[in-house]
């Protein structure tokens, strides 16, 4: 067993290091830039949607017996069916997401550390770490955003892309602890 605490390092380099990569991926290869488009008659939309924050569904039905009923089978035929997520209105503050992606990324780190600390040793074979923090962190970055597109119709394409994103960050976080495994 390796203690958390002598995995200090590795934890934060790999949590910088896929900071780092995220933000290449995003502000200089730009292979999501396609992932959102623009909404059709966009001030029209805006203004429809001038409602509190909150995650809301068109058509919405209160239980299973009111999915059933045939008002709400004919709002489901004419559509549209959305599932919508209203942010607050102002500017985006993109300092708290990217601090909140940093403590995401840490987290990761520590999940995938944890569990590779219990199961290895000091001096365990660079391949070992690998396939064990590997495994935890592709889990913490890559699974719940399949229930996305399994339940919420988000675009497989999209899904496909952000799965890429962390096969990434899982091979840097895996490659670092195994470079830093304490010996």
């Amino acid at each position: 067993m390796t203690s958390l605490a002598s995995l200090w390092l590795p934890i934060l380099l790999s949590a910088v290091f896929v900071f780092i990569a995220s933000s290449i991926i995003h502000m200089v290869l730009k292979y999501h830039a396609s992932d959102r488009g623009p909404a059709p008659d966009e001030e029209a939309v805006r203004a429809a949607l001038r409602m509190p924050a909150g995650d809301y569904v068109v058509p919405y039905a209160s239980s299973m017996e009111a999915m059933k009923s045939p008002e709400h089978t004919t709002k489901l035929a004419e559509g549209p069916v959305a599932f919508i997520t209203v942010l607050p209105t102002g500017s985006w503050n993109m300092g708290r997401a990217l601090g909140l992606w940093f403590v995401y990324c840490l987290v990761v780190s520590i999940v995938a550390g944890y569990v590779a600390g219990r199961a290895l040793l000091p001096g365990a074979d660079y391949l070992a770490v690998f396939r064990f923090v590997g495994t935890t962190a592709f889990a913490g970055y890559v699974l719940a955003l399949w229930q996305e597109t399994i339940w919420y119709g988000r675009s497989v394409t999209t899904t496909l892309k952000n799965t890429l994103d962390g096969v990434i960050f899982a091979l840097i976080t895996a490659g670092v602890f195994g470079w830093l495994w304490p010996s």
